[in-house]
């Protein structure tokens, strides 16, 4: 194992904290608006998003500060290495790529909620839609 071994992690998480930070940033204004909406009209379903988006920024924290950590051992897998412990550089590295796997299962699981947030919003219109034409029927 040589220092070019570690170097390759840094593209990838670069592209995964790019992409971690548009989620963060996605979610921020969304709650921002959810806030407005909120002070305008205040109603239970967005008291029950607030809820969905405060564990799914919790999600994207520890998806994040993993993801720092991953790099931070990737950094320090390539001093050992620089410093000619290879043992200690390879363990370091396993320590990095585990950090990253867990970043990436956090990951899909704010990419589950995400979807489950969706997909209830999309049953709330559909009924929404099956309730008016009910109306229009009656």
């Amino acid at each position: 194992m040589d220092l070019s071994t570690p170097a390759l992690l840094f593209p990838t998480i670069s592209l995964l904290f790019l992409a971690f930070t548009n989620r963060f940033l996605a979610i921020a204004a969304l709650i921002r608006s959810l806030h407005d909406r909120y002070q305008a009209n205040p109603d239970e379903i967005i008291v029950a998003q607030i809820g969905n988006l405060r564990y799914r920024m919790m999600l994207i924290r520890h998806m994040q500060t993993f993801g720092v950590l991953s790099l931070l051992l990737c950094v320090i897998c390539m001093f050992v290495l620089f410093a000619g412990y290879v043992l200690v550089g390879q363990i370091t590295f396993g320590l990095s790529l585990v950090l990253m796997m867990v970043s990436l299962a956090l990951s899909a699981r704010e990419i589950q909620v995400s979807v489950d947030a969706l997909n209830l919003q999309l049953r709330d219109m559909e009924l929404h839609k099956a309730g008016r034409r009910q109306a229009r029927g009656s």
